[in-house]
């Protein structure tokens, strides 16, 4: 994690200090960046799945598992599901319906569009959410003293990540 810090205030000061004017300056740590997004997220799913084989929770997955942990307490269409989290690699339509299958969700139908599901978690669903939440929880207590990870950090780099959602957004939306 702290070569997270590290790369976060490196791009952030290249960027300050070239504003733009010479994309070479943040090539490295942009391509970094790019690196540890991804592995980031797959070392959550690696997480993820350690702590459900700590419980006995072989039936799901940590994608699946993640899921549940994205819906909480709302009740959701697939899509809005979809667009509140990533899924490496999955197809969260199965993923749903395997869920749905396993007892862990429930699906209803729209009373206003028939056509339109809509998702919540069962009891199951809310004692896995209510594991991963003990999980981050507990990880939280040894952040910052274990990962060199504290509170400006990790304001630093969601504004930083924020940021790019955005960019990366516009660059789909717009193709620039």
């Amino acid at each position: 994690m702290a070569v997270i810090g590290a790369m976060q205030s490196q791009v952030i000061g290249e960027a300050e200090d070239t504003s733009g004017s010479n994309p070479d300056a943040l090539r490295g740590g942009y391509l970094q960046l790019l690196h540890l997004v991804e592995r980031l997220h797959r070392q959550l799913l690696d997480v993820i799945k350690d702590e459900l084989e700590r419980l006995g929770q072989t039936d799901i997955n940590s994608v699946q598992a993640l899921l549940l942990y994205n819906i909480g307490d709302a009740e959701l269409t697939p899509g809005e599901l979809r667009s509140r989290g990533h899924y490496l690699g999955s197809n969260v339509s199965y993923n749903l319906k395997q869920l749905v299958e396993k007892g862990y969700i429930r699906d209803e139908r729209s009373n206003t569009d028939r056509r339109s599901k809509r998702v919540s978690l069962t009891e199951v669903g809310l004692e896995v959410r209510d594991s991963l939440t003990a999980l981050f929880e507990r990880q939280l207590t040894s952040v910052e003293q274990v990962g060199g990870v504290n509170r400006t950090l990790v304001e630093d780099t969601n504004k930083t990540l924020q940021r790019l959602e955005r960019f990366w957004a516009d660059q789909v939306r717009f193709r620039l």
